[in-house]
Formats: structure tokens, C-alpha cells, sequence
């Protein structure tokens, strides 16, 4: 059996995400900020590398697999958290634990999000974060702007997930060539906690894209059919899978761009 870190274990995604493969009788390490193996700040830089050393200590022989799933939404109202979580929170335990997924042949599935080709998202932003990636001066960016604006907050929440997608791709070919698989799951809209604490005008905007698994259903996805998907491609069975952003969301990308098929 094999041994994989997850971040943001403890709640909705996350938490299926670790049942799922201790059912296959896998270790996995909760990386989260409260509830988890390992609790940290992963918005701080300081708690990204205090996992980083955690797991290198833990396991020095290597893992099979980092699940990077931690993030937040654009309805939480701090945009310099949505930034520092979702994107440098991901990329940088990523690359941290590279060498230990180096060891093992292991493989990195992070969460991305389908809403990023919906177009609603700053690519100003996911233009610095992946070609500039200097966090501090794009947190100083945002500070002037209304986080409260859910518009606002929704633009940035799919920059960094748009950004976190495109460095997958970037990446694939180059961690592939030393035996590292590297993948996305863009999920459509969950029945999670986070979505369940969303104000009502979040939730109007979430039950205003059609799930057509769900057609004639008032209800989101359950977490366990993206956390299946999750399971999948961070599992030998997906050993042809490099580089892919796997859009699980009930059709929702297919009815919005039904002419798009790459």
C-alpha cells in the first residue's frame, strides 16, 4: 500500500478524498489548518515549509502521492487569502515535496475548479502569479480592492485556480521526465461546508449553473464523486494520465461550451 499527503483533509472534498483511499488501505497524512496529521497555516509561508520538513521527516523514503486540495472560496471575503491558499499554498507544497514523489514515482493531483473556462476570472492575475509568482507584491495588488464584492472575490478565486491549472501543464512534461505524473480535477459545484456557509446572492450564483447529472434536482455534486476522480488519477491505474485538467462536474463544462473540445 502506499503512502499519501493531502491537504485539506479534514472537510467536504478533502475528507472523502482521505476515506476513500484508507478504505484502499493507503497511509494518508492530513496536511490542514485545524483537525489534521500535520496542522498548519498554508497561506503563511512559514506553515507551507513547516509540512514540507513535517513530511520529508516522516516519510524520507518518499511518497506516492501529494493531493493538494486546501483552498478557499471567492464568497470568503479576504482576497489576499484566496491568493496565498489556493495558489502559493498549492504550487509551493508541490515543488516542496517533489523529491520525495521523485523516490517513489509518485504523483501531485491538485484542485483546480470548472469554472475556469467560464471566463469570469482576472487573467491579469493569473498572468503574475504564473509568470511573475512573486506573492508579496500581488497580495499589495489586491489589498485596495473590495473583497466583499462577490464579483470581485469570484474573479480572483478563478485566477488562481486558472493559474493552478495552467502550471499542471506547464509542469507535466518536466516532472514526467523524472517519473512524476502531475493533474487537475476542475469540480463543478459541491455540497461542501464551504458552499453551505456561502451568502445568498453565492448561492444563487452557484444554482445558477445547471449540473445535468443533476437535471430536475435541486442539489450540487457529492463530494465523493470528485473525490473518486481524485483517487483515480493519483492511483496506478491512471499511470497513462499526465498533465490532463479532468473537468468533474456533471457536464457542466460540455454545456457551456459545447463547441470546445480541447
Amino acid at each position: 500500500m502506499g503512502v499519501y499527503a493531502i491537504t485539506g483533509g479534514s472537510s467536504g472534498i478533502g475528507a472523502k478524498t482521505v476515506e476513500l483511499l484508507k478504505k484502499e488501505g493507503h497511509e494518508v497524512i492530513n496536511i490542514d489548518l485545524k483537525d489534521g496529521d500535520i496542522c498548519v497555516n498554508l497561506a503563511s509561508p512559514e506553515g507551507r515549509q513547516q509540512a514540507i520538513d513535517a513530511l520529508h521527516e516522516m516519510h524520507p523514503e518518499g511518497l506516492d502521492g501529494m493531493i493538494c486540495n486546501a483552498g478557499v472560496s471567492g464568497a470568503c471575503g479576504n482576497l489576499k487569502l484566496i491568493i496565498s491558499l489556493n495558489y502559493f499554498g498549492t504550487v509551493t507544497l508541490a515543488r516542496g515535496v517533489y523529491d520525495l514523489l521523485e523516490k517513489k514515482h509518485g504523483n501531485c493531483v491538485v484542485t483546480a475548479s470548472n469554472t475556469i473556462s467560464q471566463g469570469a476570472g482576472r487573467m491579469d492575475v493569473a498572468d503574475l502569479l504564473n509568470n511573475i509568482g512573486d506573492e508579496q507584491r500581488i497580495l499589495n495588488l489586491v489589498d485596495s480592492w473590495d473583497g466583499s464584492n462577490l464579483s470581485v472575490g469570484n474573479s480572483i478565486y478563478v485566477a488562481t485556480k486558472y493559474a493552478l491549472a495552467r502550471w499542471v501543464r506547464r509542469h507535466s512534461a518536466s516532472f514526467a521526465a523524472n517519473g512524476v505524473r502531475i493533474n487537475a480535477v476542475a469540480p463543478g459545484n459541491v455540497n461542501t461546508a464551504m458552499t453551505a456557509t456561502m451568502s445568498t446572492n453565492a448561492k444563487m450564483a452557484l444554482n445558477a449553473l445547471p449540473i445535468p447529472t443533476k437535471y430536475g434536482q435541486e442539489t450540487l455534486m457529492d463530494p465523493e464523486e470528485i473525490a473518486s476522480v481524485i483517487v483515480f488519477l493519483a492511483s496506478p491505474a491512471a499511470c497513462g494520465v499526465n498533465g490532463n485538467i479532468m473537468f468533474v462536474d456533471g457536464g457542466t463544462d460540455a454545456l457551456l461550451n459545447t463547441e470546445k473540445v480541447y
